[in-house]
């Protein structure tokens, strides 16, 4: 490869249609938009379903962007790899459900950058279908790999004993066994430590809702043993 080559490659700069780049977008957020749906539907995710999903559409129209603009030059796309070896991007993915669909928002991104729309919208189909086909054979009662939980409930105040035993009560409410583990009171709040067992998962939805409608100013912590903090 000669100079004149390589600089053909470096400098080449391929118009963008803009209707065809229109048209990608609207595909690429309509299919992410079926899966925000499907992972809204069908998560189950201990950490909170909505406010990880709510991302969803705009990864998904944001990689079509890219994709559309480095496609069209070699320097755009050199420059692409060095400025990710740069910056990093950090997550807390808590379980493997949530780096799957993350995977399929950015094949969309990809496909629909690329203008494969077709195979994208294909694919993004099949995928949906069998993932509400797996959801179908999963018991409704499905129960949790590890049952085991530490509750903590913290208070920026001194609670009174009725205080206390109206939390102890509720969160008894909602769990197969529940034991108390410590409660401490200074000038500074209140701090609750109890280890609960759960038999299914819409037992600790529950939970977490009554507890939110009955202590709003309470700060409710759910600790799953060798896990983060939800």
């Amino acid at each position: 490869m000669n100079k004149s080559d390589l600089q053909f490659f470096v400098s080449q700069n391929i118009q963008i249609d803009t209707t065809n780049f229109f048209l990608n977008m609207v595909v690429a957020i309509i299919l992410s938009f079926f899966i925000q749906l499907t992972y809204n539907k069908t998560a189950q995710t201990l950490s909170s379903v909505k406010s990880f999903s709510n991302s969803f559409m705009i990864l998904g129209l944001t990689t079509a962007i890219i994709i559309t603009i480095v496609k069209s030059s070699l320097a755009l796309s050199l420059g692409l790899v060095g400025a990710l070896s740069i910056v990093r991007f950090r997550a807390a993915i808590k379980e493997p459900e949530e780096l799957v669909f993350l995977f399929l928002i950015i094949a969309i991104g990809l496909g629909c950058g690329a203008g494969r729309l077709i195979i994208t919208t294909l694919g993004t189909l099949t995928a949906i279908l069998i993932i509400f086909i797996l959801k179908k054979f999963r018991t409704k009662d499905e129960k949790l790999n590890i049952d085991n939980f530490n509750i903590s409930v913290v208070s920026k105040k001194k609670l009174n004993s009725s205080e206390l035993k109206s939390i102890i009560d509720v969160i008894s409410n909602h769990c197969d066994s529940n034991e108390l583990i410590s409660i401490s009171q200074n000038s500074d709040g209140t701090n609750i430590n109890l280890f609960s067992k759960f038999n299914t998962l819409k037992d600790i939805e529950k939970l977490d809702k009554d507890f939110q409608k009955k202590f709003p100013k309470l700060d409710f912590i759910l600790l799953r043993e060798n896990s983060n903090v939800i």
